[in-house]
């Protein structure tokens, strides 16, 4: 199997050794180079050819973000920052997946220097699959969906790999009366928050982090905090749990939609959207059992594949669309009869 050629932008020498090293330890991975900033990096590109850039958010003279737009303007290539566990991290980390970049992994807190090793399976599965993802960008003209008057329907969706750019997107292109949406995107506590202030200030709509005791109704869209599960309970109200993680995630798409079918039974609409692994396949075959409606995004506008795949495999999905359809058809569906 070819190599997998990685280039490591860190400006501690200690951490790029650390960094480096766990990488190397994977023998389909290669680190071709390393470079302490920004400029130093670009100059590297061309000869070194990497196949995926580990960046650093926080350097001196030209910071992650001027990279990743540099990179992403030149020769696009797949990017993973790297970044604190913070507020401030969580902004820059979104920025990020807005300008391009494929994923993300948070350094953990603490000495965080002697504590990366602990996070060395993520870094090493999320560099293989960055090497395979889909780096189309969507062209897509943002659209108008005009309001109308709709069915009692909930939306449920969930996303992972690509889900920050893909949700963005798909809400963004909602009008402002909208059914309940509740949304799972993998992410870890403090980043759910901020993507969910972010989205609260560019859609048509409310978004927010859910808490426990949340109402689901219309023209509101609830997003999943990182660290907790999220269910619907039998009074139609949030529920929070810290119950362990179902497919190494919490929060996971399954338990929100499995609840979200046996709650809401045919009048559910699953969505599955871009993302690594197979997290909603059985929470989209619950919702089809109850008589719901489930729609997949597409390969082609996919970053990455997993997700909508595994539930297409499980043949519960009734239709697959690229993304620019997915806010007509979640629409369309609620329009009342």
């Amino acid at each position: 199997m070819k190599q997998i050629k990685v280039l490591v932008v860190e400006d501690s020498i200690f951490m790029r050794t650390v960094i480096s090293d766990i990488i190397n330890s994977d023998p389909q991975l290669q680190v071709v180079g390393t470079a302490k900033d920004g400029e130093e990096a670009l100059s590297k590109l061309d000869t070194l050819q990497p196949d995926v850039i580990t960046l650093d958010v926080e350097m001196p003279r030209m910071d992650g973000l001027s990279v990743l737009k540099q990179i992403m303007r030149r020769k696009p290539k797949p990017v993973i920052m790297l970044s604190a566990l913070t507020k401030e991290g969580a902004l820059y980390t979104l920025k990020a997946l807005e300008y391009g970049a494929v994923d993300y992994i948070t350094k953990p807190s603490g000495n965080m220097s002697l504590n990366l090793h602990t996070i060395k399976d993520e870094i090493i599965s999320k560099i293989k699959m960055a090497a395979s993802a889909n780096l189309l960008k969507l062209k897509a003209k943002s659209i108008n969906i005009e309001p109308y008057e709709l069915a009692d329907n909930v939306v449920a969706i969930g996303a992972s790999t690509g889900g920050p750019q893909a949700l963005t997107y798909v809400l963004t292109s909602l009008p402002s009366n909208v059914p309940p949406i509740l949304i799972v995107q993998h992410m870890p506590e403090g980043f759910t928050k901020s993507f969910a202030e972010r989205l609260n200030e560019l859609c048509k709509f409310k978004v927010k982090e859910a808490e426990e005791g949340d109402y689901v109704s219309e023209g509101l869209a609830l997003i999943a905090p990182g660290g907790f599960h999220m269910r619907v309970s039998k009074t139609g109200r949030i529920k929070l749990d810290r119950t362990p993680p179902i497919h190494g995630v919490r929060p996971a798409v399954d338990p929100m939609m499995i609840s979200v079918a046996n709650f809401y039974e045919s009048k559910a609409i699953g969505v599955i959207l871009t993302g690594m692994g197979r997290d909603g396949a059985y929470g989209m075959k619950k919702i089809k059992e109850h008589g719901g409606i489930t729609i997949a995004q597409d390969k082609k506008t996919s970053v990455v594949f997993g997700m909508p795949k595994a539930a297409i495999e499980e043949g519960c999905v009734d239709i697959v669309l690229p993304l620019h359809k997915i806010p007509i058809e979640i629409m369309r569906r609620c329009k009342k009869k």
